[in-house]
């Protein structure tokens, strides 16, 4: 049907002709597709049904953990429902919210603090917390730094943690705008905290890029 798998992302499908651009995106059986050419959409749910048999939800709202809100400006992206069930895990928390994903001046050492008896929790919910950095940035750095003591986690690194949900139980609504603009230009910002880590001394750097006026990494 004139579909070519992309090489950056090979569950993307793409269809471009002179005028109009259609992407198919697959998941096992979840698919989602969008475009400037509704007819070319329509006449591909035809044909997916003629040799799949498949049900047509509509607009997007829920696509693989990530909720998808429509508003005048663009489309909000948040995991609302995923991180209620992930805080949900781990009842209980004080109601007390912070102002931060990490604590001020918090430097993690991997001989800090007493082994934890069972890791299984700790790991689960760090690895929870980077499918959250999908539509959270700002947990970017929390999510990154307490995946590197996954191997042997100690009590230092699990109140680490446990201030990070205290963070997110605050921000539970919040998620990223991807604004329409007809102005699609990619932008990037980097910076260094200078031999910021305690263990190696290495630079720590940030990124954050834009495309239009919308994060995208």
């Amino acid at each position: 049907m004139g579909y070519q798998q992309s090489k950056y992302d090979y569950s993307l499908f793409i269809n471009k002709s002179s005028t109009d651009t259609t992407l198919v995106a697959i998941y096992v059986d979840d698919i989602m597709i969008t475009g400037s050419n509704t007819s070319e959409i329509s006449h591909l749910k035809q044909q997916l049904n003629t040799l799949f048999g498949i049900k047509d939800l509509g607009q997007l709202h829920y696509f693989l953990g990530l909720e998808v809100i429509h508003t005048a400006k663009g489309i909000i992206l948040s995991q609302k429902k995923f991180t209620t069930e992930l805080l949900r895990e781990c009842r209980p928390l004080s109601s007390f919210a912070v102002s931060t994903p990490l604590p001020l001046n918090c430097k993690l050492h991997p001989e800090d603090g007493n082994l934890l008896p069972d890791p299984f929790l700790y790991r689960t919910l760090v690895g929870e917390l980077n499918f959250l950095t999908h539509t959270k940035s700002d947990l970017s750095y929390t999510a990154q730094t307490l995946s590197q003591f996954m191997q042997q986690p100690r009590t230092s690194h699990f109140k680490a943690l446990q201030h990070a949900l205290r963070y997110i139980q605050g921000t539970i609504r919040t998620g990223i705008l991807l604004k329409g603009t007809d102005r699609l230009i990619l932008q990037a910002y980097s910076d260094s905290d200078w031999a910021a880590c305690p263990s190696t001394r290495r630079s720590i750097t940030g990124y954050l890029i834009l495309f239009g006026n919308s994060p995208i990494s």
